[in-house]
C-alpha cells in the first residue's frame, strides 16, 4: 500500500527486454535500506524491485509483465524519463494522501491545462468505463501523485495541482496529450461493485 506522497523522482537508465521487460531506475534512495523482493511505486505502478546497485551508484531494477505493459503507460517509457517514486506505507506512517495501491485501472489523457493563480489546472480524460469511480472532492491516482477531483463531467475530470506537486513530481512536466496512469480509489471500488448487480 501507499500514499500517493512521491518520495523521490527517479530517472529510467536502462531498458532491457527479456521475457519480461526490466526497468533500471535511478534513485537518491538509499538502496542499503531497499530489500530485494520489495515494493516500489514506479509512476503509480506497483513493482517488485529484483536488484539494485550500492550507495555510490543509486538505482533499482524492476520487471514489468505483458500484463502491466498493456494496462499502463511503461510500454511507452523511454531513456532518461522521470518516474515518480514511492517506498511503501508502513505501518505507523503519517497518511497524507490517500490509500494507493499501485494497481492501475487504466490509461488518462490530460486534455487541456491552464495556468490558475499559482496552480495549474488540469482537464484529464479516462477511458468511459471508469469513470463511474469518480466524484467530485473524491480522490485518484495519476502517475501515483495523490490528488483531488474537482468537477466532473462524464469521463472527463479537473484538478488542480500547487507549486509544490508541479516541482516534487514528474505533473509539472505534464502538458496536453500527456498519458498518465489512472488509478480510482480504492473505496471507489469496492463501493461500485457491492452496488452493481
Amino acid at each position: 500500500m501507499f500514499t500517493g506522497l512521491v518520495s523521490d523522482v527517479g530517472e529510467l537508465r536502462k531498458i532491457e527486454k527479456r521475457g519480461d521487460t526490466q526497468f533500471t531506475i535511478a534513485t537518491h534512495y538509499d538502496v542499503d535500506a531497499i530489500d530485494i523482493g520489495a515494493s516500489i511505486a514506479c509512476s503509480g505502478i506497483c513493482l517488485t524491485v529484483i536488484a539494485k546497485g550500492n550507495p555510490n551508484d543509486r538505482w533499482f531494477a524492476v520487471s514489468a509483465s505483458g500484463e502491466t505493459t498493456g494496462r499502463t503507460t511503461i510500454g511507452e517509457w523511454q531513456m532518461g524519463r522521470h518516474i515518480n517514486l514511492e517506498r511503501p506505507l508502513r505501518l505507523g506512517d503519517e497518511l497524507g494522501g490517500h490509500i494507493v495501491a499501485g494497481h492501475v485501472d487504466g490509461v488518462a489523457k490530460i486534455i487541456a491545462i491552464h495556468q490558475e493563480g499559482d496552480s495549474k489546472r488540469m482537464m484529464v480524460e479516462i477511458p468511459a468505463a471508469l469513470a463511474r469511480f469518480v466524484a467530485p472532492k473524491g480522490s485518484v491516482a495519476l502517475d501515483g501523485v495523490s490528488l483531488t477531483v474537482n468537477e466532473v463531467d462524464g469521463a472527463r475530470f479537473t484538478i488542480n495541482v500547487i507549486p509544490h506537486t508541479l516541482g516534487a513530481t514528474t505533473l509539472g512536466e505534464a502538458a496536453d496529450g500527456t498519458r498518465l496512469n489512472f488509478e480510482a480509489d480504492l473505496l471507489a471500488r469496492y463501493v461500485s461493485r457491492l452496488i452493481r448487480p
